[in-house]
C-alpha cells in the first residue's frame, strides 16, 4: 500500500489555496493535509498560522508534522505588487527560497510553486506565446516569478529538488474573492452582473488575455504533481492555457444569461500591465509531457460561475 503524502499548503486562504485545499483533502484525506496562512485562526481542519517569510517556523512545521510535500501559494499579485515593490519582491522570492532550501535539507518528495504569464513582457509573442519565448517582464510580480522559475530549475539541477510549476493565466473562481491581480476583473464582473446588472471595467473592452477556470487550474496542478518524474521535462514552469477572451467577450457571454447587463470601460494603470502580456499562450509541452487538456471554455464557465454565485447570494439572503 502506497504511503500517503503529508502536505503543507502555504497561502491556503488565497484564491488558489481555498479550492486546492479541498481537492487535496478529498484525494489524500484531511488528516494528511495542513493548510496554513498568515491569519491567526481559521476553521479548516489542521489549520496552522504561518508566515511564509519565517523560514525557521516553516522548517519546524515540516519536522513536527512529517511533511513530505509543500504547495507554496503565498504571493503578492501584479496590481498590488506595483503599489509596494519591496514587499512584493520579498514575499514572492524569499518565501520560495526558504521552501527550496527546506526541501533540499530535509529531502522532501515534491514542491509545487505557481508561476504566471506575467513573466512575459512587451517583447514576447502576442499570440500563441511559446514555452521558451523571450520573456522580459515589466512588473515586479513578473520579475519575481521569472527569478523564481530560474531558482526552481537551479534547485532541481544542483540538488535534485523535485519542484514543479505552472505558468497560470488569469484565474477565475466563484469561491474566493479577487486577490489584487490585473485579470481579477474577470471574477468581479460576474458578481457585479448579478448584484448590480452593471460593471465598471479597468481594462479596454478589447484587451484579450489568457484565462482559466479554477476547476481546470486545480486539476492541472494535481495532474502535474501526479505525473511520473521522468515525464517532467520543464523545470522552470510549464505554459498552460485554458481560454483567451477580452472584457467585451465575457460581457457578451453574461448577456446570454442576463440580457440587461451593461459594462463601461475606464482603463487605469492595469491596462499597461495587461498590454505587456500575451493574448494567448502555447501549452503544447504540457499536453505532450503529462496530457494536459482544458475542460472549460468561456460559455460553460460563465454558466457555471453565474449558477454558483446566484446560489451563494440566495444563501446570504435567507
Amino acid at each position: 500500500m502506497t504511503k500517503q503524502p503529508k502536505i503543507l499548503i502555504i497561502g491556503a486562504l488565497g484564491q488558489i489555496g481555498t479550492e486546492l485545499t479541498t481537492a487535496l483533502s478529498a484525494k489524500y484525506g484531511e488528516a494528511n493535509v495542513f493548510p496554513s496562512d498568515i491569519a491567526r485562526e481559521n476553521e479548516q481542519p489542521n489549520y496552522i498560522a504561518l508566515n511564509a517569510l519565517q523560514h525557521d517556523r516553516i522548517e519546524q512545521v515540516v519536522l513536527d508534522k512529517g511533511i513530505t510535500q509543500i504547495y507554496l501559494l503565498a504571493a503578492m499579485l501584479s496590481a498590488n505588487g506595483e503599489k509596494d515593490i519591496n514587499a512584493a519582491w520579498t514575499l514572492n522570492v524569499q518565501s520560495l527560497m526558504s521552501v527550496l532550501q527546506i526541501a533540499r535539507d530535509h529531502k522532501l518528495d515534491k514542491i509545487f510553486w505557481p508561476s504566471s504569464i506575467a513573466i512575459f513582457g512587451p517583447t514576447s509573442a502576442k499570440h500563441n506565446c511559446r514555452q521558451h519565448a523571450r520573456a522580459e517582464p515589466i512588473t515586479v510580480y513578473g520579475i519575481s516569478k521569472k527569478a523564481g522559475e530560474h531558482f526552481c530549475n537551479y534547485y532541481f539541477e544542483n540538488f535534485g529538488v523535485d519542484v514543479r510549476s505552472l505558468r497560470f493565466p488569469g484565474l477565475i473562481s466563484h469561491t474566493a474573492p479577487p486577490g489584487g491581480g490585473t485579470t481579477d476583473y474577470a471574477v468581479d464582473i460576474y458578481h457585479k452582473a448579478i448584484r448590480d446588472g452593471h460593471f465598471n471595467c479597468f481594462l479596454e473592452e478589447d484587451c484579450c488575455l489568457p484565462m482559466m477556470y479554477m476547476p481546470d487550474a486545480i486539476r492541472a496542478t494535481l495532474e502535474l504533481m501526479e505525473a511520473p518524474k521522468e515525464k517532467i521535462s520543464i523545470r522552470t514552469s510549464y505554459n498552460i492555457a485554458g481560454m483567451s477572451f477580452a472584457p467585451c467577450d465575457i460581457a457578451a457571454a453574461i448577456r446570454d444569461h442576463i440580457p440587461g447587463f451593461t459594462m463601461q470601460c475606464a482603463p487605469d494603470f492595469r491596462q499597461a500591465i495587461a498590454e505587456s502580456w500575451p493574448a494567448s499562450v502555447d501549452d503544447t509541452q504540457a499536453g505532450a509531457d503529462w496530457g494536459w487538456e482544458p475542460a472549460f471554455n468561456l460559455e460553460n464557465m460563465t454558466a457555471d460561475m453565474l449558477q454558483h454565485i446566484k446560489e451563494a447570494h440566495k444563501a446570504i439572503l435567507v
